[in-house]
C-alpha cells in the first residue's frame, strides 16, 4: 500500500472509530472529508514534510496535526489509544460496504458481534435482519461483501505490487553480490491483482548473496534444480528466487509461465512468445492471433477519455494537454462527465458550448489539436443523456454506465447494445463497470456487447486504471477474433493520471494486442477518418 493510500485509510478508520465510539459528529465528518481531499492530492509526502498541507481546503489543523504525527513516528498516539478502547477485531467490520460505524454499532450493541467470522454467522443464522433499520436485502448485501473481503484478503492490485516490488528491489540492488533483479510470476506476466510478488536475483555466488540477504530479512528457503528460493516474512507472499548467469534465462521462463502453459510449451519452444502471454488463455486464441504484441508507449499518438476541472478533474484542459505533450501524445480528445453524472459535476448544455469556446482558444495557440468530446452517461433505458440534435456539438464520444448497476443480466446488456448503436457512440468505456478488490462487474453478457461493437464500429476501452483494468485481459481474445478495436485510456482526472496508459499497455500486451488494433496509435488524421465514419464531425 502508498504511502497516500495508507493515510487515506488511516483517516477513514479513525472516523469510523469516532463514530463507533459515538464522539462530536463534525469531527467524525472532518476527518471523513479529510480523506476525500487526499484522495485528489498528488505529492502528499512533500505537502506534508514542507509543512504546506494545511494550505489546503478541508485539511484543518487538527487533521493536518494528525498527519505530521504519523509522517513523522509510523503512528498517531490518539489513533492507538482510541483503537485500544474498542472490541478486538471491530476495525475489519468498517470496511463492509453499505453499513456505516453506526450500524456496526448497533450490530455490536444486539449481538456482541465484533468480528467478520461473528458477523457472517450471524447473518447465516439469520439474526441480522430482524435488527431495525436491516432487513433481509441488507443481510445478503453483508453476506456478499464478507465473501468478497475474504477472497481479496492478501491481493494486491497490479500498481501496487509494482509499487511494493520496485520497494524490494532498491532495497536489494544495495547487495554487492546481486548483479540483476527482474520481476517474475504473476507480476511478470501481468495479472490485473496479484496474490504474491516474486522477482528473480542473478548472483555469480549464490550462497554469500543468501548469507547477505539474511542480515536484512527474515525467511524460509526451498531448494529447487535451477535456483534457490527464499520466502520472505511478509503480510504479502513474497518469494526471491536466486540463480546464476547459466540458469537465468530457464529459471525466468520457469517462475514466470502459468503451469498449464509450461505443460505444453518447454522453455526451449518459448523463446518467441513475450512473457505477457504465457498465460493458460493463449491456446484460447486462434494461430494467426497469437504473434507476440507489439504495443509500446512510444506508438501512442491519441490522448482520449481524461477529464479536467470543468467535471471532476484536477488540473485545467491546457495543464492535461501540456503534461500529454511532454509524454508524447499529439493529439488529444478531453471528455468531461456528461450531464447526469451531476456526482462529478458533469457538463449541461451551457457549459459544453463554453468549453468549446475554451478548447477553440487553446487550439489557437497549442501545437496539438485539441477535440471536444464528452463521457456520455448510459441511461437505464440505454438512451444517451443528451438528444441528438446537440450531441452533433461532439468531435468524440465515450458512452459508460455510472449508475444502476443492479439490474438483470439481459437489461444491462440490452441497455448497453442500444447505447452501442446510437450512430455518435465512438467508445465503450469500462464495459464491465468493475473495480478491481472493491466492486465486482455488473452482470452482462460481454460477448454479445461485443459482438454489438463490432457491428456498430464502436471501439472497446481498456480502462487504463488500475483500479479498473476493464476490458478484463480474458475478453480481449474474443474481441480481437471478432475483430473489434481498441482505445486505451487512462480515464485521468489529474496530469499524474495520464502515467496509468503503462498498465493498460500491459494488458493489451497480454492479449496480444498489436497496435493497428488501438486507435490511439492513429496517425492524425487517420483520427479524422475514424470519427467521421459514421457522423460529419470536421
Amino acid at each position: 500500500m502508498s504511502f497516500k493510500q495508507d493515510l487515506i485509510t488511516l483517516l477513514n478508520n479513525y472516523s469510523d472509530m469516532m463514530e463507533f465510539n459515538g464522539e462530536n459528529k463534525f469531527k467524525v465528518n472532518a476527518f471523513k472529508n479529510g480523506a476525500l481531499v487526499l484522495k485528489k492530492l498528488d505529492d502528499i509526502e512533500t505537502l506534508i514534510s514542507e509543512k504546506t498541507i494545511g494550505e489546503i481546503k478541508g485539511i484543518g489543523k487538527g487533521i493536518q496535526a494528525f498527519l505530521n504525527e504519523f509522517y513523522e513516528n509510523g503512528s498517531v498516539a490518539d489513533f492507538e489509544e482510541l483503537k485500544g478502547k474498542l472490541p478486538e477485531g471491530i476495525i475489519e467490520l468498517f470496511a463492509i460496504k453499505g453499513i456505516s460505524a453506526k450500524k456496526v454499532k448497533q450490530i455490536y450493541d444486539e449481538l456482541g458481534v465484533s468480528n467478520l467470522e461473528l458477523l457472517e454467522q450471524a447473518c447465516i443464522e439469520n439474526k441480522v435482519a430482524p435488527i431495525k433499520g436491516f432487513g433481509e436485502k441488507t443481510q445478503i448485501k453483508i453476506l456478499e461483501e464478507i465473501k468478497r473481503l475474504k477472497s481479496s484478503k492478501g491481493l494486491l492490485r497490479l500498481n501496487h505490487a509494482f509499487n511494493r516490488a520496485d520497494e524490494l528491489k532498491e532495497h536489494l540492488s544495495r547487495i554487492n553480490s546481486i548483479q540483476r533483479i527482474e520481476y517474475t510470476g504473476e507480476l511478470r506476466r501481468i495479472r490485473e491483482v496479484i496474490s504474491k510478488i516474486e522477482l528473480l536475483i542473478l548472483t555469480n555466488d549464490i550462497e554469500s548473496c543468501i548469507e547477505e540477504i539474511q542480515k536484512e530479512f527474515s525467511f524460509s528457503i526451498e531448494e529447487n534444480e535451477n535456483c534457490k528460493t527464499l520466502k520472505l516474512e511478509n503480510e504479502i507472499e513474497t518469494f526471491l528466487h536466486i540463480t546464476d548467469e547459466s540458469n537465468f534465462d530457464e529459471v525466468l521462463y520457469l517462475t514466470t509461465a502459468e503451469k498449464s502453459f509450461r505443460e505444453k510449451i518447454s522453455f526451449d519452444d518459448s523463446q518467441n512468445i513475450i512473457l505477457e502471454m504465457m498465460d493458460q488463455h493463449y491456446f484460447d486464441l486462434n494461430e494467426n492471433l497469437k504473434s507476440n504484441s507489439n504495443l509500446e508507449q512510444k506508438d501512442f499518438k491519441g490522448f482520449f477519455h481524461f477529464h479536467t476541472t470543468s467535471s471532476d478533474g484536477l488540473n485545467l484542459l491546457n495543464e492535461m494537454v501540456n503534461e500529454g505533450v511532454s509524454q508524447g501524445y499529439e493529439y488529444f480528445a478531453v471528455c468531461d462527465h456528461s450531464k447526469s453524472a451531476f456526482y462529478a459535476n458533469g457538463l449541461n448544455e451551457e457549459r459544453i458550448l463554453q468549453q468549446r469556446e475554451e478548447i477553440d482558444e487553446l487550439n489557437r495557440s497549442s501545437k496539438a489539436k485539441v477535440y471536444h468530446g464528452i463521457e456520455s452517461d448510459i441511461l437505464r433505458d440505454g438512451s444517451l443523456d443528451y438528444d441528438d440534435d446537440f450531441m452533433n456539438n461532439f468531435q468524440f464520444v465515450v458512452i459508460s454506465v455510472h449508475s444502476i448497476f443492479n439490474i438483470a443480466e439481459d437489461e444491462m446488456t440490452a441497455r448497453v447494445i442500444k447505447a452501442i448503436e446510437n450512430p455518435h457512440a465512438d467508445v465503450l468505456a469500462h464495459p464491465t463497470g468493475r473495480l478491481l478488490l472493491s466492486r465486482n462487474p455488473y452482470k452482462i453478457n460481454i460477448k454479445k456487447v461485443i459482438d454489438a461493437c463490432v457491428e456498430n464500429d464502436v471501439v472497446i476501452e481498456i480502462n487504463a486504471n488500475p483500479q479498473r483494468l476493464d476490458l478484463d485481459w480474458r475478453n480481449i481474445y474474443y474481441a480481437r477474433e471478432k475483430g473489434c478495436k481498441f482505445a486505451i485510456n487512462p480515464d485521468a482526472h489529474s496530469t499524474k493520471g495520464i502515467a496509468d496508459t503503462k498498465y493498460g499497455i500491459l494488458i493489451g500486451r497480454k492479449g496480444g494486442l498489436q497496435k493497428e488494433e488501438v486507435i490511439n496509435c492513429y496517425s492524425e488524421s487517420e483520427f479524422i477518418k475514424f470519427i467521421n465514419r459514421k457522423v460529419k464531425r470536421i
